[in-house]
């Protein structure tokens, strides 16, 4: 799964805010939805390989937290596409206004 099919997922993206704030648990997190812990860690596991999170072992707790390397990825891939917009609504705004005469 790539970056933005893990991010098309709500509760995906909820976990990545929460713990863009700082490491958690996965209990810590999972007690934030309304869904089972299972549910939890298998959108822990796609975030995990879509690159979004990184775990680590603390005795018996994995705590999770963002790899900023990945939303790096989606910041740069967000701008060209809002430079590629931007330039195209300002050519259709300057053709509707009778530029193009």
């Amino acid at each position: 799964m790539d970056v933005f099919e893990a991010i098309a997922d709500p509760t995906r993206r909820r976990i990545i805010e929460l713990v863009s704030a700082g490491e958690l648990s996965a209990g810590t997190i999972a007690r934030e939805f309304d869904v089972s812990r299972p549910a939890i860690s298998k959108h822990l596991r796609v975030l995990r390989e879509a690159g979004l999170v990184n775990s680590r072992g603390l005795a018996q707790k994995r705590l999770y937290r963002v790899d900023q390397t990945a939303l790096d990825e989606i910041d740069r891939w967000l701008e060209k596409t809002r430079e590629f917009w931007s330039a195209r609504l300002d050519a259709l705004d300057h053709h509707l206004k009778g530029g193009s005469r």
